[in-house]
Protein backbone atom coordinates (compact mmCIF):
# COMPACT_ATOMS: atom_id res chain seq x y z
CA UNK A 1 0.00 0.00 0.00
CA UNK A 2 1.54 3.68 -1.22
CA UNK A 3 2.00 5.95 1.38
CA UNK A 4 1.76 9.56 0.86
CA UNK A 5 3.60 12.26 3.56
CA UNK A 6 1.36 15.75 3.52
CA UNK A 7 2.40 18.98 5.45
CA UNK A 8 -0.12 21.03 6.20
CA UNK A 9 -0.66 23.80 9.09
CA UNK A 10 -3.19 24.09 12.02
CA UNK A 11 -6.25 25.80 11.60
CA UNK A 12 -6.51 25.80 7.97
CA UNK A 13 -9.05 23.52 6.18
CA UNK A 14 -7.64 20.61 4.53
CA UNK A 15 -8.64 17.89 2.23
CA UNK A 16 -7.01 14.12 1.93
CA UNK A 17 -8.11 12.78 -1.74
CA UNK A 18 -8.24 8.31 -2.28
CA UNK A 19 -6.49 7.83 -5.21
CA UNK A 20 -8.38 8.09 -8.62
CA UNK A 21 -11.82 7.04 -6.83
CA UNK A 22 -14.80 7.34 -9.10
CA UNK A 23 -17.75 8.92 -7.87
CA UNK A 24 -20.02 5.47 -8.10
CA UNK A 25 -16.79 4.34 -6.35
CA UNK A 26 -17.83 3.22 -2.57
CA UNK A 27 -14.98 4.92 -0.60
CA UNK A 28 -14.29 4.08 3.13
CA UNK A 29 -11.45 6.16 5.38
CA UNK A 30 -9.67 5.09 8.67
CA UNK A 31 -7.43 5.97 11.18
CA UNK A 32 -5.21 3.49 13.67
CA UNK A 33 -8.07 0.96 12.72
CA UNK A 34 -10.86 2.93 13.59
CA UNK A 35 -13.43 4.01 10.99
CA UNK A 36 -14.41 7.63 10.51
CA UNK A 37 -17.79 8.89 9.43
CA UNK A 38 -18.70 10.46 12.40
CA UNK A 39 -21.13 13.54 11.44
CA UNK A 40 -20.81 17.19 12.86
CA UNK A 41 -17.29 16.40 14.11
CA UNK A 42 -14.58 17.83 12.33
CA UNK A 43 -13.49 15.29 10.75
CA UNK A 44 -16.22 14.18 7.75
CA UNK A 45 -16.06 11.90 4.55
CA UNK A 46 -18.09 13.82 1.74
CA UNK A 47 -18.00 12.06 -2.02
CA UNK A 48 -15.21 10.40 -0.98
CA UNK A 49 -13.09 12.85 0.11
CA UNK A 50 -11.73 13.25 3.91
CA UNK A 51 -12.40 17.03 5.40
CA UNK A 52 -10.71 18.94 8.36
CA UNK A 53 -12.82 21.23 9.60
CA UNK A 54 -10.00 22.81 10.30
CA UNK A 55 -7.20 20.83 10.89
CA UNK A 56 -5.76 20.56 14.34
CA UNK A 57 -2.15 19.76 16.04
CA UNK A 58 -4.13 16.47 17.50
CA UNK A 59 -4.61 15.49 13.53
CA UNK A 60 -1.06 14.10 13.51
CA UNK A 61 -0.94 10.98 12.27
CA UNK A 62 -1.70 7.72 9.65
CA UNK A 63 -5.03 7.76 7.67
CA UNK A 64 -5.96 5.08 5.52
CA UNK A 65 -8.80 4.61 3.10
CA UNK A 66 -9.73 1.92 0.66
CA UNK A 67 -12.01 2.31 -2.44
CA UNK A 68 -14.14 -0.50 -3.88
CA UNK A 69 -15.27 0.08 -7.60
CA UNK A 70 -15.79 -2.13 -10.85
CA UNK A 71 -12.12 -2.04 -10.72
CA UNK A 72 -11.54 -3.60 -7.68
CA UNK A 73 -10.41 -2.55 -4.52
CA UNK A 74 -7.48 -0.10 -4.05
CA UNK A 75 -5.61 1.36 -0.81
CA UNK A 76 -3.81 3.93 0.00
CA UNK A 77 -2.20 5.33 3.18
CA UNK A 78 -1.28 9.13 4.09
CA UNK A 79 0.78 10.30 6.95
CA UNK A 80 -0.21 13.99 7.69
CA UNK A 81 2.24 15.90 9.63
CA UNK A 82 0.63 18.91 11.19
CA UNK A 83 2.35 22.23 12.47
CA UNK A 84 1.82 25.78 14.14
CA UNK A 85 3.47 27.98 11.75
CA UNK A 86 1.24 30.46 10.10
CA UNK A 87 2.36 28.74 6.23
CA UNK A 88 2.41 25.36 6.20
CA UNK A 89 5.87 23.41 5.16
CA UNK A 90 6.21 23.24 1.59
CA UNK A 91 4.41 20.23 -0.25
CA UNK A 92 6.77 20.64 -3.43
CA UNK A 93 10.20 22.33 -4.13
CA UNK A 94 10.63 23.80 -7.94
CA UNK A 95 13.47 25.42 -9.71
CA UNK A 96 11.85 26.74 -12.83
CA UNK A 97 8.81 28.58 -13.38
CA UNK A 98 6.60 26.83 -16.04
CA UNK A 99 4.25 29.31 -18.28
CA UNK A 100 5.70 32.04 -16.53
CA UNK A 101 3.67 31.54 -12.87
CA UNK A 102 3.07 28.97 -10.61
CA UNK A 103 -0.08 26.74 -9.73
CA UNK A 104 -2.50 26.78 -6.68
CA UNK A 105 -2.96 22.62 -6.97
CA UNK A 106 -5.87 22.48 -5.14
CA UNK A 107 -8.19 20.92 -6.95
CA UNK A 108 -10.29 19.30 -4.11
CA UNK A 109 -11.16 22.48 -2.35
CA UNK A 110 -12.85 24.23 -6.20
CA UNK A 111 -14.96 21.16 -5.95
CA UNK A 112 -16.37 21.58 -2.77
CA UNK A 113 -17.92 25.26 -3.30
CA UNK A 114 -16.99 27.41 -6.54
CA UNK A 115 -17.81 30.81 -4.17
CA UNK A 116 -13.67 30.90 -3.21
CA UNK A 117 -11.37 33.54 -2.79
CA UNK A 118 -7.69 33.41 -3.93
CA UNK A 119 -4.67 35.09 -2.24
CA UNK A 120 -0.92 34.32 -2.51
CA UNK A 121 1.90 35.32 0.10
CA UNK A 122 5.79 35.04 -0.21
CA UNK A 123 7.14 33.96 3.03
CA UNK A 124 3.85 34.52 4.96
CA UNK A 125 3.44 38.36 3.84
CA UNK A 126 1.48 39.55 0.28
CA UNK A 127 3.14 39.29 -2.78
CA UNK A 128 5.23 42.09 -4.05
CA UNK A 129 7.90 42.62 -7.03
CA UNK A 130 8.15 44.88 -9.97
CA UNK A 131 6.19 44.03 -12.40
CA UNK A 132 2.95 42.62 -12.45
CA UNK A 133 1.04 40.03 -10.82
CA UNK A 134 -2.60 38.38 -11.94
CA UNK A 135 -4.59 35.25 -10.36
CA UNK A 136 -7.04 33.29 -12.47
CA UNK A 137 -10.23 31.74 -11.31
CA UNK A 138 -8.33 28.22 -10.67
CA UNK A 139 -5.74 29.69 -8.42
CA UNK A 140 -3.09 30.08 -11.23
CA UNK A 141 -0.39 33.28 -10.40
CA UNK A 142 1.14 34.64 -13.28
CA UNK A 143 4.49 36.78 -12.90
CA UNK A 144 5.50 39.00 -15.34
CA UNK A 145 8.70 39.29 -16.46
CA UNK A 146 9.14 35.79 -15.40
CA UNK A 147 10.38 35.11 -12.43
CA UNK A 148 14.33 35.11 -11.56
CA UNK A 149 16.85 34.45 -8.91
CA UNK A 150 15.48 37.47 -6.98
CA UNK A 151 11.67 35.68 -6.68
CA UNK A 152 12.91 32.74 -4.59
CA UNK A 153 10.85 31.85 -1.74
CA UNK A 154 8.06 30.28 -0.10
CA UNK A 155 4.43 30.46 -1.86
CA UNK A 156 1.48 29.92 0.34
CA UNK A 157 -2.06 29.56 -2.05
CA UNK A 158 -4.31 30.67 0.30
CA UNK A 159 -8.23 30.27 -0.38
CA UNK A 160 -10.96 31.56 1.12
CA UNK A 161 -14.37 29.02 1.09
CA UNK A 162 -17.79 29.18 2.38
CA UNK A 163 -18.92 25.38 3.56
CA UNK A 164 -22.01 24.75 5.24
CA UNK A 165 -22.65 27.75 6.77
CA UNK A 166 -18.84 28.32 8.01
CA UNK A 167 -16.12 30.07 6.31
CA UNK A 168 -12.99 28.16 6.33
CA UNK A 169 -9.05 28.73 4.53
CA UNK A 170 -7.28 26.30 2.57
CA UNK A 171 -3.51 26.86 2.23
CA UNK A 172 -0.59 24.79 0.25
CA UNK A 173 2.92 25.76 0.14
CA UNK A 174 5.40 25.64 -2.94
CA UNK A 175 8.96 26.44 -2.68
CA UNK A 176 10.59 28.24 -5.49
CA UNK A 177 14.49 28.07 -5.51
CA UNK A 178 16.63 30.35 -7.90
CA UNK A 179 15.40 30.17 -10.91
CA UNK A 180 16.72 31.13 -14.46
CA UNK A 181 14.26 33.48 -16.65
CA UNK A 182 11.82 31.28 -19.50
CA UNK A 183 13.12 31.07 -22.78
CA UNK A 184 10.47 31.72 -24.91
CA UNK A 185 10.89 31.71 -28.69
CA UNK A 186 11.96 34.54 -30.60
CA UNK A 187 9.69 36.38 -32.99
CA UNK A 188 10.26 39.02 -35.38
CA UNK A 189 7.89 41.57 -35.86
CA UNK A 190 9.35 43.65 -38.83
CA UNK A 191 10.30 43.04 -41.89
CA UNK A 192 8.06 40.69 -42.89
CA UNK A 193 8.10 40.20 -46.66
CA UNK A 194 8.69 44.29 -47.41
CA UNK A 195 10.37 46.15 -50.43
CA UNK A 196 12.43 48.70 -49.81
CA UNK A 197 12.66 51.30 -52.26
CA UNK A 198 16.03 52.59 -52.75
CA UNK A 199 18.19 55.10 -54.62
CA UNK A 200 21.73 53.10 -56.37
CA UNK A 201 24.99 54.93 -55.36
CA UNK A 202 22.77 56.47 -52.38
CA UNK A 203 22.75 55.75 -48.23
CA UNK A 204 19.83 53.51 -47.14
CA UNK A 205 18.78 52.31 -43.30
CA UNK A 206 17.11 48.88 -42.76
CA UNK A 207 15.28 48.17 -39.64
CA UNK A 208 14.63 45.04 -37.47
CA UNK A 209 12.28 44.41 -34.25
CA UNK A 210 11.75 41.14 -32.72
CA UNK A 211 10.21 40.25 -29.51
CA UNK A 212 12.78 37.95 -27.50
CA UNK A 213 10.72 37.43 -24.31
CA UNK A 214 11.81 38.68 -20.90
CA UNK A 215 15.46 38.82 -20.65
CA UNK A 216 18.43 40.00 -23.29
CA UNK A 217 19.95 36.54 -22.06
CA UNK A 218 21.59 34.11 -24.53
CA UNK A 219 19.68 36.12 -27.90
CA UNK A 220 21.47 37.57 -30.41
CA UNK A 221 20.36 39.15 -33.60
CA UNK A 222 22.25 39.58 -37.34
CA UNK A 223 21.67 39.62 -40.72
CA UNK A 224 22.68 38.32 -44.09
CA UNK A 225 22.39 39.45 -47.86
CA UNK A 226 21.62 36.25 -49.93
CA UNK A 227 24.08 33.34 -49.26
CA UNK A 228 26.42 35.55 -47.56
CA UNK A 229 26.95 37.36 -44.19
CA UNK A 230 26.55 41.13 -43.54
CA UNK A 231 29.94 41.39 -42.27
CA UNK A 232 31.70 40.42 -45.69
CA UNK A 233 30.32 43.25 -46.76
CA UNK A 234 32.41 46.44 -46.10
CA UNK A 235 29.37 49.00 -47.28
CA UNK A 236 27.47 47.37 -44.35
CA UNK A 237 27.10 48.02 -41.16
CA UNK A 238 25.00 46.50 -37.90
CA UNK A 239 24.36 47.74 -34.87
CA UNK A 240 22.27 45.95 -31.73
CA UNK A 241 20.17 47.09 -28.81
CA UNK A 242 17.62 45.80 -26.57
CA UNK A 243 14.40 47.69 -25.86
CA UNK A 244 12.09 47.04 -22.58
CA UNK A 245 8.31 47.41 -22.72
CA UNK A 246 5.97 46.38 -20.16
CA UNK A 247 8.15 43.46 -19.01
CA UNK A 248 9.25 42.68 -22.26
CA UNK A 249 12.55 42.58 -23.77
CA UNK A 250 12.55 43.66 -27.55
CA UNK A 251 15.95 43.32 -29.93
CA UNK A 252 16.40 46.11 -32.39
CA UNK A 253 18.91 46.41 -35.22
CA UNK A 254 19.89 48.91 -37.60
CA UNK A 255 21.23 47.86 -40.23
CA UNK A 256 22.74 51.05 -42.58
CA UNK A 257 24.10 50.73 -46.27
CA UNK A 258 26.98 53.47 -46.98
CA UNK A 259 26.16 52.83 -51.04
CA UNK A 260 23.27 51.01 -52.46
CA UNK A 261 25.49 48.72 -54.48
CA UNK A 262 24.00 46.86 -57.86
CA UNK A 263 24.48 43.67 -55.85
CA UNK A 264 22.54 44.67 -53.12
CA UNK A 265 19.46 44.81 -55.50
CA UNK A 266 16.81 42.55 -55.94
CA UNK A 267 18.24 39.92 -53.26
CA UNK A 268 16.95 38.62 -50.03
CA UNK A 269 18.09 40.35 -46.76
CA UNK A 270 17.52 38.75 -44.01
CA UNK A 271 16.98 39.57 -40.36
CA UNK A 272 18.01 36.53 -38.34
CA UNK A 273 16.91 36.61 -34.47
CA UNK A 274 17.72 33.10 -31.92
CA UNK A 275 18.07 32.28 -28.70
CA UNK A 276 18.25 28.00 -27.47
CA UNK A 277 14.62 27.56 -27.82
CA UNK A 278 14.16 28.60 -31.40
CA UNK A 279 15.07 30.85 -34.35
CA UNK A 280 12.91 33.28 -36.11
CA UNK A 281 13.75 35.40 -39.44
CA UNK A 282 12.63 38.46 -41.35
CA UNK A 283 12.79 39.45 -44.84
CA UNK A 284 13.41 42.09 -47.46
CA UNK A 285 14.19 43.56 -50.90
CA UNK A 286 15.85 46.36 -51.83
CA UNK A 287 14.78 47.94 -55.21
CA UNK A 288 15.38 50.62 -57.25
CA UNK A 289 13.34 53.18 -57.66
CA UNK A 290 11.22 53.78 -60.51
CA UNK A 291 11.91 57.20 -62.14
CA UNK A 292 9.10 56.24 -65.11
CA UNK A 293 6.98 58.08 -63.52
CA UNK A 294 8.95 61.21 -62.60
CA UNK A 295 10.29 61.12 -66.58
CA UNK A 296 6.33 60.95 -67.33
CA UNK A 297 5.55 63.80 -65.25
CA UNK A 298 8.08 65.95 -66.40
CA UNK A 299 7.71 64.87 -70.47
CA UNK A 300 4.06 66.15 -69.62
CA UNK A 301 4.59 69.08 -68.19
CA UNK A 302 7.44 69.84 -70.90
CA UNK A 303 4.95 69.12 -73.04
CA UNK A 304 2.11 71.19 -71.63
CA UNK A 305 4.13 74.15 -71.62
CA UNK A 306 4.82 73.91 -74.99
CA UNK A 307 1.31 73.64 -76.02
CA UNK A 308 1.01 76.19 -73.65
CA UNK A 309 3.79 78.35 -75.90
CA UNK A 310 2.31 77.43 -79.13
CA UNK A 311 -1.14 78.74 -77.97
CA UNK A 312 0.92 81.77 -76.80
CA UNK A 313 2.39 82.36 -80.19
CA UNK A 314 -0.52 81.36 -82.11
CA UNK A 315 -2.63 83.83 -79.77
CA UNK A 316 0.13 86.25 -80.77
CA UNK A 317 0.30 85.89 -84.58
CA UNK A 318 -3.90 84.96 -85.21
CA UNK A 319 -5.30 87.10 -82.19
CA UNK A 320 -7.00 89.16 -84.35
CA UNK A 321 -8.55 85.95 -86.49
CA UNK A 322 -9.08 84.03 -83.35
CA UNK A 323 -11.40 86.63 -81.57
CA UNK A 324 -13.09 87.21 -84.61
CA UNK A 325 -13.85 83.61 -85.07
CA UNK A 326 -14.91 83.59 -81.42
CA UNK A 327 -17.18 86.29 -81.70
CA UNK A 328 -18.85 84.27 -84.45
CA UNK A 329 -19.69 81.36 -82.42
CA UNK A 330 -20.47 83.03 -79.72
CA UNK A 331 -24.44 83.30 -80.40
CA UNK A 332 -24.23 79.91 -80.53
CA UNK A 333 -22.12 79.15 -77.06
CA UNK A 334 -23.92 82.11 -74.56
CA UNK A 335 -26.94 83.74 -74.11
CA UNK A 336 -27.66 87.25 -76.10
CA UNK A 337 -25.58 89.97 -74.13
CA UNK A 338 -27.27 92.34 -71.23
CA UNK A 339 -27.70 95.21 -73.06
CA UNK A 340 -25.72 98.55 -72.26
CA UNK A 341 -27.64 101.24 -73.04
CA UNK A 342 -25.45 101.97 -76.14
CA UNK A 343 -27.01 103.35 -78.95
CA UNK A 344 -24.06 103.03 -81.72
CA UNK A 345 -21.02 101.05 -82.30
CA UNK A 346 -18.61 103.91 -82.97
CA UNK A 347 -18.91 107.47 -83.56
CA UNK A 348 -16.60 108.22 -86.32
CA UNK A 349 -14.59 111.57 -86.85
CA UNK A 350 -12.47 113.11 -89.08
CA UNK A 351 -10.69 116.41 -89.28
CA UNK A 352 -12.26 118.80 -91.87
CA UNK A 353 -9.26 120.61 -93.23
CA UNK A 354 -8.79 122.65 -96.74
CA UNK A 355 -6.24 120.09 -98.05
CA UNK A 356 -6.08 118.24 -101.20
CA UNK A 357 -6.66 114.77 -99.43
CA UNK A 358 -9.13 115.69 -97.57
CA UNK A 359 -11.93 114.79 -99.85
CA UNK A 360 -10.48 111.33 -99.78
CA UNK A 361 -10.61 111.38 -96.02
CA UNK A 362 -14.47 112.24 -96.30
CA UNK A 363 -14.85 109.99 -98.86
CA UNK A 364 -13.18 107.29 -96.97
CA UNK A 365 -15.25 108.12 -93.47
CA UNK A 366 -18.79 108.64 -95.64
CA UNK A 367 -18.19 105.82 -97.96
CA UNK A 368 -16.05 103.55 -97.30
CA UNK A 369 -16.12 102.44 -93.21
CA UNK A 370 -20.07 102.48 -93.75
CA UNK A 371 -19.82 100.07 -96.79
CA UNK A 372 -18.00 97.52 -94.98
CA UNK A 373 -18.54 98.05 -91.13
CA UNK A 374 -22.51 98.49 -91.87
CA UNK A 375 -23.38 96.44 -95.10
CA UNK A 376 -21.10 93.81 -94.44
CA UNK A 377 -20.74 93.34 -90.68
CA UNK A 378 -23.86 94.64 -89.22
CA UNK A 379 -22.04 98.09 -87.07
CA UNK A 380 -24.55 100.76 -86.24
CA UNK A 381 -22.18 103.75 -86.62
CA UNK A 382 -22.74 107.75 -85.97
CA UNK A 383 -20.98 109.79 -88.72
CA UNK A 384 -21.40 113.30 -87.80
CA UNK A 385 -21.79 114.66 -91.30
CA UNK A 386 -24.06 112.24 -91.93
CA UNK A 387 -26.44 111.89 -89.47
CA UNK A 388 -26.63 114.75 -87.58
CA UNK A 389 -29.52 116.62 -87.44
CA UNK A 390 -30.31 120.05 -88.85
CA UNK A 391 -31.09 122.57 -85.88
CA UNK A 392 -30.28 120.69 -82.66
CA UNK A 393 -28.05 122.37 -80.44
CA UNK A 394 -24.52 121.11 -81.46
CA UNK A 395 -22.35 120.67 -78.60
CA UNK A 396 -25.15 119.51 -76.45
CA UNK A 397 -25.96 116.64 -79.25
CA UNK A 398 -22.83 115.92 -80.08
CA UNK A 399 -21.62 115.01 -76.25
CA UNK A 400 -24.69 113.00 -76.03
CA UNK A 401 -24.20 110.93 -79.09
CA UNK A 402 -20.71 110.19 -78.09
CA UNK A 403 -21.26 108.97 -74.78
CA UNK A 404 -24.07 106.55 -76.64
CA UNK A 405 -21.70 105.06 -78.36
CA UNK A 406 -19.45 102.31 -77.50
CA UNK A 407 -16.12 103.10 -79.92
CA UNK A 408 -14.68 106.59 -81.11
CA UNK A 409 -12.87 106.18 -84.20
CA UNK A 410 -10.55 109.14 -85.20
CA UNK A 411 -9.40 109.38 -88.76
CA UNK A 412 -6.19 111.83 -88.81
CA UNK A 413 -4.62 112.44 -92.67
CA UNK A 414 -0.78 113.20 -93.84
CA UNK A 415 -1.41 117.02 -94.54
CA UNK A 416 -0.70 118.18 -97.60
CA UNK A 417 -0.96 121.95 -97.96
CA UNK A 418 -0.25 124.62 -100.83
CA UNK A 419 3.08 126.12 -100.50
CA UNK A 420 3.60 130.21 -100.96
CA UNK A 421 4.91 129.49 -104.56
CA UNK A 422 1.96 127.69 -106.08
CA UNK A 423 3.30 123.87 -105.60
CA UNK A 424 2.42 121.13 -102.94
CA UNK A 425 4.36 120.87 -99.92
CA UNK A 426 3.81 117.03 -98.26
CA UNK A 427 6.06 118.34 -95.24
CA UNK A 428 3.77 121.27 -93.84
CA UNK A 429 2.40 120.92 -90.63
CA UNK A 430 -1.30 121.51 -89.33
CA UNK A 431 -0.71 124.87 -89.21
CA UNK A 432 -4.49 125.09 -87.71
CA UNK A 433 -4.95 121.93 -86.08
CA UNK A 434 -5.63 122.87 -83.05
CA UNK A 435 -7.93 125.55 -83.65
CA UNK A 436 -10.29 123.12 -86.27
CA UNK A 437 -10.48 119.59 -84.27
CA UNK A 438 -13.77 118.44 -83.93
CA UNK A 439 -15.53 119.30 -80.53
CA UNK A 440 -16.29 115.46 -80.77
CA UNK A 441 -13.24 114.51 -80.24
CA UNK A 442 -12.60 116.73 -77.45
CA UNK A 443 -15.64 115.32 -75.87
CA UNK A 444 -14.29 111.73 -76.98
CA UNK A 445 -10.93 111.84 -75.76
CA UNK A 446 -11.49 113.20 -72.26
CA UNK A 447 -14.23 110.31 -71.61
CA UNK A 448 -12.14 107.44 -72.92
CA UNK A 449 -8.84 109.48 -70.72
CA UNK A 450 -10.90 109.56 -67.89
CA UNK A 451 -13.52 106.60 -67.91
CA UNK A 452 -11.88 104.21 -69.97
CA UNK A 453 -15.61 104.87 -72.25
CA UNK A 454 -16.01 104.90 -75.00
CA UNK A 455 -12.45 103.22 -76.41
CA UNK A 456 -10.68 105.53 -78.95
CA UNK A 457 -9.77 104.03 -81.94
CA UNK A 458 -6.81 105.65 -83.80
CA UNK A 459 -6.47 105.84 -88.04
CA UNK A 460 -3.77 107.18 -90.32
CA UNK A 461 -5.24 107.93 -93.65
CA UNK A 462 -2.74 107.64 -95.86
CA UNK A 463 0.04 106.50 -93.73
CA UNK A 464 1.89 107.55 -90.25
CA UNK A 465 0.78 111.02 -89.08
CA UNK A 466 3.11 113.94 -87.18
CA UNK A 467 1.71 114.05 -83.89
CA UNK A 468 3.81 116.81 -82.37
CA UNK A 469 1.52 119.47 -83.42
CA UNK A 470 -1.37 117.31 -81.99
CA UNK A 471 -3.09 117.42 -78.65
CA UNK A 472 -1.32 116.01 -75.70
CA UNK A 473 -4.28 113.44 -75.40
CA UNK A 474 -3.43 111.76 -78.86
CA UNK A 475 -0.33 111.48 -78.62
CA UNK A 476 -0.61 109.80 -74.99
CA UNK A 477 -3.34 107.37 -76.77
CA UNK A 478 -1.70 106.76 -79.88
CA UNK A 479 1.77 105.85 -77.30
CA UNK A 480 -0.28 103.59 -75.63
CA UNK A 481 -2.56 101.49 -78.31
CA UNK A 482 -0.94 102.49 -81.30
CA UNK A 483 -2.90 103.47 -84.50
CA UNK A 484 -4.37 101.64 -87.50
CA UNK A 485 -3.11 102.61 -91.15
CA UNK A 486 -4.96 102.62 -94.01
CA UNK A 487 -3.06 102.71 -97.49
CA UNK A 488 -4.35 104.35 -100.74
CA UNK A 489 -4.48 101.49 -103.95
CA UNK A 490 -0.67 103.40 -104.60
CA UNK A 491 1.17 102.80 -101.52
CA UNK A 492 4.57 104.07 -103.46
CA UNK A 493 3.02 107.64 -103.11
CA UNK A 494 3.67 107.50 -99.50
CA UNK A 495 6.54 106.07 -96.82
CA UNK A 496 4.23 103.73 -94.58
CA UNK A 497 6.66 102.27 -91.72
CA UNK A 498 3.77 100.00 -90.89
CA UNK A 499 2.48 98.88 -94.41
CA UNK A 500 -0.59 96.19 -94.19
CA UNK A 501 -3.49 95.42 -96.75
CA UNK A 502 -6.65 97.18 -97.04
CA UNK A 503 -8.01 92.79 -95.74
CA UNK A 504 -5.64 93.09 -92.99
CA UNK A 505 -6.80 96.57 -92.14
CA UNK A 506 -10.44 95.58 -92.18
CA UNK A 507 -9.71 92.76 -89.64
CA UNK A 508 -7.87 94.74 -87.64
CA UNK A 509 -10.30 97.28 -87.08
CA UNK A 510 -13.02 94.52 -86.55
CA UNK A 511 -11.10 93.31 -83.58
CA UNK A 512 -10.92 96.65 -81.96
CA UNK A 513 -14.78 97.00 -82.87
CA UNK A 514 -17.23 95.51 -80.01
CA UNK A 515 -18.82 92.51 -80.77
CA UNK A 516 -21.93 92.86 -83.15
CA UNK A 517 -25.30 91.61 -81.30
CA UNK A 518 -26.65 88.07 -82.81
CA UNK A 519 -30.46 89.65 -83.78
CA UNK A 520 -28.48 92.46 -85.50
CA UNK A 521 -26.10 89.59 -87.28
CA UNK A 522 -29.37 87.63 -88.06
CA UNK A 523 -31.00 90.17 -90.04
CA UNK A 524 -28.19 91.16 -92.02
CA UNK A 525 -27.45 87.65 -93.54
CA UNK A 526 -31.75 87.92 -93.99
CA UNK A 527 -31.30 90.60 -96.51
Amino acid sequence: MPTTICKASAGYLFVLKCGNAMRDANVTWSRAGEPLDTPGSELQVRDGFLLFLPLQTSHNGTYTCEQRDQRGTFGEEFKVLVSASQCPEPSEDITVVTAGGLRCKQKEIFTLNSSTHIRWLKDCSPVQRQGDISVSKDGFMRLLPPATERDAGKYTCLIDISLDGRKFTAARSIQLHNSSPVLVPPQVMYPKKQVVVVKRGLRAELKCRAFIGFSEEESSMFWTVGDTQSDDHPQLKVSVGFVHEEGKVYAESNLSISEVLPQFLNVPFHCCVQNPTEHDVGLLWLREADHSAFHTTVALCLAAFLVLLAMAAAFFFFKVELVLAYRKLLPHLAKEPVPDGKLYDAFVSFLHADTLNSAEVATFALQNLPAVLEDQHGYSLYIRERDECPGEAMHDAIAATVRRCRRLIIILSMQVNASTDGGIDEAAPLRDNLTRLCYEQKVGLHDALTQNDPRVILVEFGGPVDYSNLPESLRYIKRKQGALIWTNDSPAKHKVTQPCSNRVFWKTLRYHMPSVPARRRQTLSSV
